[in-house]
């Protein structure tokens, strides 16, 4: 396992206003009655709350990431964000390429690697989400896909300390339904000979009643959680299963 302690991010997307921040206080209260956390907690909200999400997690444990950045440090790009502009914000992560940015924005390999070196330039971690579509898994591609991904999307100075591979198979983000145990197991040991030491979350409809079970697979260094992670206890019932699978 590249991590020494699993990582449970929650991806946020488009949803979240300030009202939202309660959740980030009762995560914090919970935090704060966790001695020694046996995992590693991030939340992802939307760039609008992340300066207010910063000020509400001050002397907390929990990771802020953010969602998107543009490659670039500056310009005339109406409506983007660099990366240095998340880090300013108080962001140590961003995630990039994901399924629904390919999807609905057309974005490309390099488009994602792209992202990715800006991650770097900025002083962040790359959240870097690679996945097959259903028809792809049905036409028995997924660990082709997967290696073209890999290659295209991350870029050649990612680490162990400035990247996460998050595999996210579309058809099961947000539908309720999961590989199979073995289906996750089969495509993280892929990942992870490409990988190296760069940490491996698995993400697609991730709940409590499945988290612990996927996070005690070799090679899954943790997990990236959408809906489930907007809901303060939901998230945390995920995220003790995390310590329990680390613990284990």
């Amino acid at each position: 396992m590249a991590r020494k302690r699993p990582l449970v991010a929650g991806n946020w997307k488009m949803n979240g206003l300030g009202a939202s921040l309660a959740e980030l206080k009762a995560l914090k209260q919970r935090l704060e009655k966790t001695p020694v956390p046996e995992a590693e907690i991030m939340v992802c909200p939307p760039a609008t709350l992340l300066a207010q999400a910063r000020w509400a997690l001050t002397g907390t444990d929990i990771l802020l990431g953010a969602q998107d950045c543009h490659p670039l440090p500056s310009g005339a790009h109406t409506g983007d964000l660099s990366a240095e502009m998340l880090a300013d914000a108080g962001a140590s992560a961003v995630i990039v390429g994901h399924s629904e940015r390919r999807s609905d924005h057309g974005e490309t390999d390099a488009l994602v690697n792209a992202k990715g070196k800006a991650a770097f330039r900025a002083g962040l971690t790359a959240i870097i989400c690679v996945g097959e579509t259903e028809k792809q898994r049905g036409d028995g591609e997924t660990l082709d896909i997967i290696r073209h991904q890999l290659a295209g999307s991350v870029p050649k100075e990612a680490r162990g300390s400035n990247t996460v591979i998050a595999y996210e198979p579309v058809w099961a983000i947000g539908t309720g339904r999961t590989p199979s145990l073995d289906d996750i197991l089969r495509t993280h040991a892929h990942l992870r000979r490409r990988a190296g030491d760069i940490a491996l979350l698995y993400g697609g409809s991730v709940k409590s009643k499945n988290a612990r079970e996927i996070m005690a697979l070799a090679e899954v260094d943790g997990v990236l959680v959408g809906g489930a992670s907007l809901d303060a206890a939901e998230f945390w019932a995920i995220y003790t299963a995390g310590q329990a699978a680390a613990g284990a």
